[in-house]
């Protein structure tokens, strides 16, 4: 029996607020590195971080956590053809506009706005109704796979030609992650890895770049002032950082030294000015954002809110890491974001957004039933 609606857990909304807070500290001094640089406008960034990404986020993140979350199960297919064609519009000339060799934005009303991050949301939303709606046929090779590989295909049509082969790469792990989660066999488990090796093998080849990247990976002191420079310098910060950090505001290497220091380095920045401390309570929010929402979601009533919560946390959490992971060296840079913490107005609003889903499948828990010896 479904509980009546109570509070949201509050430990989950407590970790998503320190990282939020802690996201505009970091950002915030992050983004004096800037002051430096040429054609760096502070205004306008600050008012997609601040304006848009926190308070909108906060807004949306109060009206879903109060809405109940099975409405999202009726428009899920909707949304997810919304979000397709959105991404699509990048395209169009007077709408998308490229940037650093990518068209991953538009811009209406001179409000820029990236809609990648939408279908993101959208993605894991189609899965979990899906998968929900399928459930007594998970068995069945053609429903195991074919609701992920179909969703994967579409937004392989508009994310991979911009090129965003990190935001795919993310989403398949994520369905790969909800798919096991929805209770697939492992058969079809060892199916989906080959088909990712082989589609990850062929972007490789066919994408100089990923070699690159790739390559400045295994090593990265093969060309230090090119493809490996970026890590370099974030290698400096980090070890800069020390056990407590230069100190709040004091980062030298944001300084014309890393490349986007309030975007995809930020994580460097703040370990520098933090320390290994500093570092270690980043991670550690993450980890206790994921063992909470992932709890939320082995307490959800139904289905489709479980894997909704799962999808929704192993996104953020997974794009996390590999953001962190890439600035230390642990794998290829991808150009992924930091959520919660790095630029990006839209990206932080549909976080805040995210948690706001989780939170209000935090409400509808079952109840625990007492054991008696």
């Amino acid at each position: 029996m479904t509980r009546a609606p109570r509070t949201i857990d509050r430990p989950f909304l407590l970790t998503t607020l320190a990282l939020l807070l802690l996201g505009v500290f970091i950002f915030s001094s992050a983004s004096l590195g800037l002051l430096t640089r040429s054609g760096a406008s502070f205004s306008s960034l600050a008012i997609s971080q601040f304006l848009f990404g926190v308070g909108g986020g906060i807004v949306v993140l109060t009206i879903l956590a109060n809405v109940r979350y099975r409405y999202l199960k009726r428009i899920a297919p909707h949304l997810f053809g919304v979000a397709l064609l959105l991404t699509a519009l990048v395209f169009v000339p007077g709408l998308g506009y490229e940037a650093n060799g990518a068209r991953r934005w538009l811009e209406i009303l001179n409000v820029s706005f990236q809609p990648a991050e939408l279908l993101k949301v959208s993605f894991i939303l189609v899965l979990a109704w899906f998968y929900s709606t399928h459930h007594r046929k998970i068995n069945d090779i053609r429903y195991a796979l074919g609701g992920l590989l179909g969703a994967l295909l579409c937004t392989a049509l508009v994310l991979l030609p911009q090129p965003d082969t990190g935001t795919f790469a993310i989403l398949a792990l994520t369905g790969g992650v909800m798919a096991l989660a929805a209770g697939i066999r492992w058969h079809h488990v060892f199916t989906i890895v080959g088909v990712g090796l082989i589609a990850l093998s062929i972007l490789a080849f066919a994408r100089p770049y990923l070699l690159d990247r790739v390559t400045t990976f295994l090593d990265p002191l093969s060309d230090p002032r090119g493809s490996g420079y970026q890590i370099k310098q974030s290698l400096i910060a980090v070890g800069s950082g020390g056990v407590f950090g230069r100190g709040y505001g004091q980062s030298v290497q944001k300084f014309n030294y890393l490349p986007e220091p309030v975007g995809d380095s930020i994580f460097s920045v703040a370990a520098e000015e933090f320390g290994f401390v500093g570092s270690v309570t980043i991670l550690g929010l993450f980890v206790l954002f994921a063992f909470r929402g992932l709890l939320i979601a082995s307490r959800a009533t139904d289905r489709f809110g479980g894997l909704v919560a799962v999808g929704l946390v192993i996104l953020i959490v997974i794009q996390s890491f590999i953001n962190i992971s890439s600035m230390v060296g642990l794998m290829p840079l991808t150009g992924e974001p930091l959520v919660f913490i790095s630029q990006g107005g839209t990206s932080l609003l549909f976080a805040l957004a995210s948690a706001g889903i989780i939170l209000n499948i935090s409400r509808y828990q079952r109840p625990r039933v007492l054991q008696t010896v």
